[in-house]
């Protein structure tokens, strides 16, 4: 028997709600979500044990959690990923317009991060830490090619993904050029420079800065590398001279955070 057209509408509704939620798990990444009061939130699953070290943050939220057996965990995660008995389905987050989040600010350095097709959400994770560490105003990445906001993200990211902006963009470059209209300087980071990091951006003193990281491997990519106002490298001491592009992300941040003109 054919469904009736009202069924097969509620059932395709039903699915576009579902895929614009997605669910955080682990204690430190469910616990700020929780606590943040941007984040629309929807089903609520932990375990007796995640219950009760949740308890301040759960009774803040005002959500009724579903109590479940870890054994048994009935969320729909990846195997293996390491939910410690605590779930949160939620919507992705709405940090707003370009201009407005990544103004620079009044007094100290405008700082982003442009990830050109950096589809790893574990080196995002860390990256939206140490961006969060040292100031950051926002992680831009592109909508295609790019890690999504997903619960192994926000749980590499350990609570900053409720707290540090995370743009996605239609172009990367040409949100480069908007920056740069904005009074950015745009520094590459590009192991075949030859003008080193830290002196580079002890000249960009005063300015705000973005720094564009390349994914691992295919580094920046054409028209990314010709859009930066500079290209620098992370001068290295072994024979080995080469940084996963998470870490090369946090000795950026610091080093444009600390450099002096």
């Amino acid at each position: 028997m054919k469904k009736p057209a009202w069924v097969i509408d509620k059932e395709k509704a039903r699915r576009a709600e579902r895929s614009e939620t997605l669910w955080l798990f682990g204690l430190h990444a469910v616990r700020d979500a929780l606590l943040n009061p941007a984040r629309g939130r929807g089903r609520l699953v932990v375990t007796r044990n995640a219950a009760d070290r949740l308890a301040a943050a759960i009774a803040e939220s005002g959500m009724t959690p579903e109590l479940a057996d870890a054994r048994r965990f009935p969320v729909p995660l990846d195997p293996g990923s390491v939910h410690q008995g605590a779930a949160l389905e939620v919507r992705p987050l709405d940090w707003g317009a370009l201009d407005a989040v990544c103004a620079p600010p009044a007094v100290g350095r405008g700082l982003v991060v442009l990830l050109d097709r950096v589809s790893d959400p574990h080196n995002v994770g860390a990256i939206l830490r140490s961006a969060e560490v040292f100031g950051a105003q926002a992680v831009i990445a592109p909508e295609r090619h790019a890690a999504p906001e997903t619960g192994a993200l926000a749980k590499t990211a350990s609570g900053a993904l409720e707290r540090q902006p995370y743009l996605r963009v239609r172009n990367l470059s040409d949100t480069m050029l908007k920056l740069q209209k904005m009074g950015y300087l745009m520094v590459g980071l590009d192991g075949a420079a030859t003008a080193d990091l830290g002196p580079t951006l002890d000249g960009f003193a005063d300015a705000p800065v973005g720094l564009v990281l390349g994914a691992e491997g295919p580094g920046l990519r054409e028209r990314t590398r010709a859009t930066c106002d500079a290209l620098v490298r992370i001068p290295a001491q072994g024979a080995f001279g080469s940084l996963n592009v998470s870490n090369a992300a946090a000795v950026a941040l610091y080093a444009a955070r600390h450099a002096t003109g």
